[in-house]
């Protein structure tokens, strides 16, 4: 019976309001089950048609009002999950996604669940998808950190940074923390850690003492990229480059997040120490994080020089600035503001420091082709900085000319994805 309705779910109206009337006989945990099955019958049909899947009208409202409890009738009481039942609910997404072998139909299904509509439903939305993805971290459901990366390329930037910051939160946030789980998938998802660093530097981007990352979340971000020095590429490699990018949406890479950490971090960790002398403590941990950044300013730089081969095989130096001018040009105001603001507290050093970063920043970024940017340019986007010696130096340099008028090409070439080195069983036994 509920297939032959379903069949018919988009034509006559009569079975959608059949299959709702069922389902508001049902308790919320039953209800919410029952629509997680017809949303895989109604998309393994959908895959089939010549012009792709379509999400239904009718289909969002199911998902609202059974799933996230949304009631259609604003008069009528809503319904409520007790923390068991959300809890069972989750597992029973865990198992669906996990053994859904079509991964196609995983992807629909995930991004009917889950992709922002711009309503009341939305707040439900986002508080479940933390929950979710969570729960994936913790057991190690590697299908659904998969569908979470694609849905991180594809939401606006401020959905992303409050689905990072969930994660941030559950599994950095504390000294009792099982933050080794987020440490472990980078070995299970590398494509997930990739765009959660993109969401991570855009959600801390140190502009107050509050934004600074932890020190856990820090040294987590620097293993990995230290381990695998590709994976800040991840995304754009296995990823055809759009024509245009959708406004409000993360970065290609975290190269921009991660270069605005290596050369704001001395300035604003300075701001953020009390200017009295330091326990020892305290001295201690910040010369292991001035370390940390250290070591993530080099990664960072390595980095950069693997785009450019990239970028020269796909015929793409040149033609594709992979970091905007105007983002850097607002990475420099945020520095300037905070050189001008320290500048009582005698933070020489910390400036000196910074200023360097961003001259070797911009020097391998253009040399790699990430920045494309004149040496005029180049003059206007530093002019208020303090005088640095080897900032006048790139300045004064050769820099790289744009080819084109725009930073991407009217047809863009579809990368070949690139396959991440097998892991080891020994560091995957762990996961189910």
């Amino acid at each position: 019976m509920v297939k032959r309705l379903l069949a018919g779910l988009v034509k006559p109206k009569y079975a959608m309001t059949d299959i709702r009337q069922s389902l508001l006989r049902r308790d919320a945990l039953s209800a919410a089950k029952e629509v997680l099955y017809h949303l895989n019958i109604y998309f393994s049909g959908q895959l089939q048609n010549a012009a792709g899947p379509a999400v239904d009208n009718a289909i969002v409202e199911l998902v609202e009002e059974f799933i996230f409890l949304i009631p259609k009738d604003r008069n009528a009481p809503q319904k409520r999950m007790s923390s068991l039942q959300e809890l069972q609910l989750l597992e029973v997404m865990c198992s669906y996604f996990q053994e859904q072998s079509k991964d196609s139909l995983r992807q629909v299904v995930f991004s009917a669940l889950f992709v922002p509509q711009g309503n009341e439903a939305d707040g439900c939305r986002m508080s479940m998808l933390g929950k979710l993805v969570s729960m994936a971290v913790a057991v190690c459901r590697v299908p659904i950190l998969d569908c979470a990366a694609l849905w991180l390329q594809r939401s606006h930037a401020t959905h992303c940074v409050r689905l990072a910051k969930v994660l941030v939160e559950d599994y950095c946030g504390s000294a009792l923390s099982p933050g080794q789980a987020l440490r472990h998938i980078v070995t299970v998802s590398p494509l997930f850690c990739c765009q959660l660093i993109t969401a991570v530097t855009a959600l801390y981007d140190l502009s107050t003492d509050e934004l600074i990352p932890s020190s856990e979340l820090l040294e987590m971000v620097v293993t990995w990229i230290y381990d695998d020095p590709g994976l800040t590429l991840l995304s754009f490699l296995n990823t055809p480059v759009p024509p245009s990018r959708p406004p409000g949406s993360l970065d290609l890479t975290p190269l921009l997040g991660l270069i605005r950490w290596c050369v704001k971090s001395p300035l604003a960790c300075r701001r953020h120490r009390n200017p009295s002398p330091m326990p020892r403590e305290t001295a201690e941990g910040d010369r292991g994080m001035e370390s940390l950044y250290s070591k993530l300013h080099l990664s960072v730089l390595q980095n950069l020089m693997l785009l450019q081969a990239h970028l020269k095989e796909n015929d793409l130096y040149g033609r594709l600035g992979l970091l905007s001018v105007e983002h850097v040009a607002k990475l420099v105001g945020e520095l300037a503001r905070l050189a001008d603001e320290l500048k009582p507290l005698n933070a020489a050093r910390e400036t000196e420091l910074s200023l360097n970063r961003l001259a070797q920043s911009l020097q391998v970024a253009m040399a790699a082709g990430a920045l494309l940017c004149s040496r005029e340019d180049l003059r206007c986007l530093c002019s208020r900085l303090p005088k640095n010696n080897l900032l006048q130096l790139v300045m004064s340099g050769p820099a790289l000319q744009p080819t084109h008028s725009v930073f991407y090409p009217a047809n863009p070439p579809r990368l070949s994805p690139v396959t991440h080195p097998a892991v080891p069983s020994t560091r995957t036994t762990f996961c189910s």
